[in-house]
């Protein structure tokens, strides 16, 4: 019989490589935590493990908890990517759900910030399970202002 109580074996299943990522706020706090790796390239792959808070009564990872992550990890990803610092305003998001995330998932984002203006951002992620597309996203974001 395990000891450990089933939030400590759950989170025992995160890969290797993945650190806990602050977010900061009242809101991710609760509905995290979010953690992140570096790839090759230096590029933040973000990763989430599915828990029943996550979930609705199907025990799959409930849209809203899918949309408000997608929020929060193309806006950090892309402002890691543009090199600024500081929070992200979201001006337009969109997500297309391709297949359910079922509680228990590990689910991994990859973030591409597509272009960059003095004020906005223009980002994509595509979220996935065992490799497979479970979400792609795309969001719009304003910049924090230079300060100065």
């Amino acid at each position: 019989m395990d000891d450990q109580p089933p939030q400590a074996r759950d989170r025992a299943s995160i890969p290797p490589g993945f650190v806990p990522r602050p977010v900061g706020g009242g809101f991710m706090e609760a509905a995290g935590p979010l953690y992140v790796r570096r790839d090759a390239g230096g590029r933040g792959v973000f990763g989430l493990l599915v828990e029943p808070r996550h979930c609705n009564a199907k025990d799959m990872c409930h849209g809203g908890m899918l949309a408000a992550l997608t929020d929060v990890v193309l806006g950090i990803g892309g402002l890691e990517q543009a090199g600024v610092k500081g929070f992200f305003i979201t001006v337009s998001l969109t997500q297309d759900f391709l297949a359910p995330v079922p509680l228990g998932s590990w689910m991994e984002a990859e973030v591409e910030l597509l272009r960059r203006t003095s004020t906005t951002m223009f980002v994509q992620g595509v979220f996935k399970v065992r490799g497979e597309p479970v979400l792609r996203s795309s969001g719009v974001f304003r910049l924090p202002r230079p300060e100065g």
